[in-house]
């Protein structure tokens, strides 16, 4: 199984916000961001921080998807 950040994606399009502003509203660090651009795991104390920011659930900004075989 692997993370996916494709939902979060969606909910900034949604939001008309893009990677900045996110990183300036959830006070999170490019580091973090360019991480979710690698579908690389962050920790949950990140992704809280994107919910609160976003003012969403969980499911709005990951997902987890079966690797490829």
């Amino acid at each position: 199984m692997a993370v996916s950040y494709k939902p979060l994606w969606h909910t900034l399009i949604e939001k008309d916000m893009n990677r900045e502003d996110l990183k300036k509203a959830a006070n999170i660090t490019s580091n973090i961001v360019a991480r979710m651009g690698k579908n690389e795991y962050i920790n949950l104390e990140s992704i809280e921080k994107i919910c609160l920011a976003l003012d969403c659930r969980i499911e709005d900004v990951v997902e987890i998807v079966e690797k490829n075989k």
